[in-house]
Order: structure tokens, then C-alpha cells, then sequence
């Protein structure tokens, strides 16, 4: 069965990828006719987002990776900007 959600309901909802890392909050939804297209997600001081991105403040995710909604918003590890740890060492 098909559960529905209302778009405000998820604003400020915890985002973390497939791999179970914290990824940041939904600040809000991209829509146009009546359709979802993506999530801006903010970067908070404890997210990986935080980290990846330095002084920026968020990302859109398209929803095409979005895996699930629940309590949480579950998205695919490919959201995920590309990050080379060793280039910051």
C-alpha cells in the first residue's frame, strides 16, 4: 500500500545515505506541476555534508535518489559530491 506524506512534514527531517551515514536536513522541496524534482538538504555542524563541502551551506538532491521516507529520508551514497580524503591530507 502507497503512504502518503505532506511536504512539510519532512522539512528539517534527518537525511542519511544507504550506508548509514548522517547526511544533513531537508531545508525544503523543489516542486513544479504538482511533482517533486529534488531536496535542497543544508549541511549542520555533525553531518558528513559539513565536511565535504566546507563553507557551503547545502546540496540539492535530485529524487531520483531518494531511496525511502519514513521518520528519516534515506538517499543513495551517489548524492554524495565527489571527496578525495587523501587530497586534504
Amino acid at each position: 500500500m502507497l503512504k502518503t506524506k505532506n511536504i512539510t512534514s519532512t522539512y528539517d527531517m534527518k537525511v542519511f545515505t544507504d550506508e548509514g551515514s548522517y547526511f544533513g536536513d531537508i531545508e525544503e522541496a523543489i516542486v513544479a506541476s504538482n511533482k517533486v524534482y529534488g531536496w535542497k538538504v543544508k549541511a549542520t555542524k555533525t553531518s558528513a555534508l559539513s565536511k565535504i563541502l566546507g563553507g557551503a551551506k547545502g546540496v540539492i538532491i535530485p529524487h531520483q535518489l531518494v531511496k525511502a521516507v519514513g521518520d528519516v529520508m534515506v538517499i543513495s551514497k551517489a548524492a554524495i559530491p565527489n571527496y578525495d580524503e587523501e587530497a586534504e591530507e
